[in-house]
Order: C-alpha cells, then structure tokens, then sequence
C-alpha cells in the first residue's frame, strides 16, 4: 500500500466523534508560549482613550453646564432677547433650581440663592417671588407666617 493509501486507512478506521472532537477543539499550546504571547487588551479598538484630568464628578459636570445656561441666558438678556427659552424650558429650570435650593439648605444650612454683587435687581426678585407664590397657592401672609415658625 502507497503512503497516501495507508494514511487515508488510518483516518477512515478512526471513530467519527474523535476525529470530529479534534477538529472542533484547538490544540493546546505549551505554557512557554502563552507567558510569552501578548496580553489581550481590555478596552475594545474603537474605544476613545480617557484624558488623565477626566476626575470630574457628576456635579462638577451639572454645575459647570448650569453655570454656562446662566451665562448664555444673562448675555441673551443684556442684548434684549427675551425668547431665548420657552415658558416649558424656564418653568423646568425654576423648579429644578427651587427644588436644588431647597434641598441643599435643608441639607448644609442656609446659603444665600443670589450671589452677593448679582446683576439681579429688586423688581426681578419681587416678580419672580410673586409668581412662585402664585404657581404654589400661596400668599405672602402663609410665607410671613412660615418665616416666623422656621426662622427662615
């Protein structure tokens, strides 16, 4: 018998399930080739490297996005644009901001919730007081009345 012939005999008399089990598993190579492969790396290809000074937190993020809104906002305003953002967009920022507010007194202590040189002026403060009561219910009786229990 040829050499091909007696090797093609071999692998026609070996059981069918062996020679499918090694077909589906790959040998294994000798430890001395694994420590010497590369390490696989953990981040996918595509993935964008992540700048050293990236230490910011999830505030630091919301505050520094506030505090340009109030830029943007303010400069729009000192130009004369009043339509910069909707009844919607004002409405959700005010409750967000009442509700940050508060929880940060009741949290810290009182704070005062315009800074000290603001460029906010008495009317503005009188007309947005007013229209918070108003959206709450509320009369400036019921807030004189909370002030002197809470001494807030």
């Amino acid at each position: 018998m040829s050499a091909p012939k007696a090797v093609a005999a071999k692998v026609a008399a070996k059981p069918a399930g062996k020679a499918r089990h090694k077909a589906a598993v790959p040998a294994k190579r000798p430890p001395a080739k694994l420590s010497s492969a590369k390490p696989a790396s953990a981040k996918p290809a595509s993935a964008k490297p992540v700048p050293a000074k990236v230490a910011a937190t999830p505030n630091d993020d919301a505050s520094t996005t506030a505090k340009t809104l109030a830029a943007d906002i303010d400069r729009a305003l000192s130009q004369g644009q009043t339509d910069l953002l909707s009844e919607e967009a004002i409405q959700a920022l005010m409750a967000a901001a009442c509700r940050s507010y508060s929880a940060k007194v009741e949290a810290d202590g009182g704070f005062p919730p315009l800074a000290e040189r603001s460029r906010v002026t008495s009317t503005d403060v009188m007309v947005t007081a007013s229209g918070l009561l108003k959206s709450a219910n509320l009369a400036v009786f019921e807030l004189g009345m909370w002030q002197s229990w809470t001494g807030r």
